[in-house]
């Protein structure tokens, strides 16, 4: 019984155990788990999905001027009534009925009451409105180009920042480490200068490199919760739980070369100037076709009151002038052509043709600096994933022969200045792998850029 009492609270143990170092490993981020959160909640992307409806909204709008137009008005004035008889449409949107010509009498004034509707459909334009719609998509392509373009630098920033967290982090364990080392010399010091063996000299050397230690300590703890706060900013989160980043982050994954080493002409970068260069051309294309006519269709109905009856007597009743009505309808086909705006909108249209050769001739300049950064940056790490490998072989050896040195010292065999000087070589290689990592992941940032291809950093960091 007692035996059946003591595995099951052993078991119990066990499970208590385990269970909050499952529950540590599913909170550890990686790089990729903090992306969908700063997509869905940083307010940057918001602003640029706001500019893409605006843009959609602009689409629908040039598209609506395709429809025909619809023009009404009411009103009830009261005035003169002199001129000749008849009814006409001067513009649309305006109605105007004069007076009869027969002798009247009455009032000199009288109120008239008047409605009009009319509507006026641009049947031809030669292009301008089909080249204004065109360009007016084009500009929501634009819209959607620019907003992949700003997720892939988001991307970028995330990283580097990422990058600069776990490197701040790897330095401050550095200099814990050699603040412990040098706690620990400071004490076999201490003891042997107590004990005659060594010189009080030796003690206050010891107790000044630890002090000096403490005091790098503070600065990279400084430095690390500053870009701790600067990754929250992206994150919008209370933590972020980086704990085997940082070992990956020492230690990246072997044998990691981007199998792609051309420029993709679909690159978000080179596809926000292949659409400005898209939307300055049907802008300029829009522009000239401007200056030539437009034909539209128009119609019309008007339906008038007036305080002048039939047999020329004039009331100047105000309500009178909703008697008498009349009511005319107009049908018409007319051509309207501003043959000033020629020379000014063929300028115009020139100059949005020349922006568009600009924006086409900066693409061609970036897609060629883009492939040059990419071959190099290949080389780059090729060299730097050497250079890592033999960074960490290089803390390894350090790390042994500083053990043997303090053996040494210990036995009194070397002075204290040697052991020093071993301390801070395995201090320089220490660092050395850490800068180097730094560079590694830097430089993989770099590539993903420009490939548009952030998986590897993603899934290893």
């Amino acid at each position: 019984m007692i035996k059946q009492a003591m595995a099951t609270t052993m078991m119990w143990c066990a499970i208590a155990t385990v269970f909050p170092m499952s529950a540590q490993q599913q909170k550890e981020n990686t790089l990729g788990s903090l992306w969908p959160a700063v997509e869905k909640n940083y307010p940057g992307v918001d602003a640029k999905m706001s500019v893409i409806d605006a843009a959609k909204f602009n689409e629908r709008a040039v598209k609506s001027e395709m429809l025909p137009q619809v023009r009404a008005q009411a009103q009830h004035t009261y005035g003169t009534y002199e001129g000749s008889a008849g009814a006409f449409f001067p513009q649309a949107g305006f109605f105007n009925v004069s007076g009869a010509t027969n002798a009247l009498n009455g009032s000199a004034m009288t109120a008239n009451s008047f409605g009009s509707a009319t509507v006026e459909w641009n049947l031809f334009s030669f292009g301008k409105l089909s080249k204004e719609n065109e360009a007016a998509k084009a500009g929501y392509h634009k819209a959607i180009s620019e907003k992949d373009a700003y997720l892939l630098n988001l991307k970028k920033t995330l990283s580097e920042r990422y990058i600069t967290l776990l490197y701040n982090d790897a330095k401050l364990q550095w200099t814990e480490k050699n603040a412990e080392r040098l706690d620990d010399i400071r004490k076999i010091t201490s003891g042997l200068s107590a004990s005659g063996l060594r010189p009080a000299a030796d003690s206050l050397l010891a107790s000044s490199s630890y002090v000096r230690a403490l005091g790098e300590r503070e600065k990279w703890h400084g430095l690390k919760n500053a870009s701790f706060i600067k990754l929250l900013e992206l994150y919008v989160s209370d933590t972020v739980y980086y704990t085997a980043s940082a070992n990956r982050f020492i230690n990246p994954a072997k044998n990691y070369f981007n199998v792609q080493n051309t420029i993709d002409p679909s690159h978000p970068v080179l596809d926000v100037l292949n659409g400005k260069s898209r939307y300055y051309t049907l802008r300029g294309e829009a522009q000239k076709r401007a200056s030539l006519p437009s034909l539209h269709l128009l119609g019309g109905y008007a339906y008038r009151g007036t305080g002048i009856n039939s047999n020329g007597t004039v009331s100047g009743k105000w309500e009178d002038g909703f008697d008498n009505t009349t009511s005319n309808v107009l049908v018409g086909i007319g051509i309207t052509w501003n043959i000033t705006s020629l020379h000014t909108n063929r300028l115009k249209g020139e100059g949005l043709f020349k922006e568009a050769e600009s924006t086409k001739l900066l693409q061609t300049q970036y897609e060629q600096a883009m492939q040059a950064d990419l071959s190099a940056s290949q080389a780059k790490i090729f060299r730097q994933y050497e250079q890592l490998q033999k960074t960490k072989l290089a803390v390894k050896q350090s790390q042994k022969a500083y053990e043997m040195y303090l053996a040494r010292y210990k036995s009194g065999l070397i002075a204290l200045s040697e052991l020093l000087q071993i301390r801070t070589l395995l201090e320089q290689a220490e660092n050395n792998h850490i800068e180097a990592s730094r560079d590694y992941w830097i430089l993989l940032v770099y590539e993903a850029e420009l490939t548009a291809d952030f998986n590897f950093l993603f899934n290893n960091l």
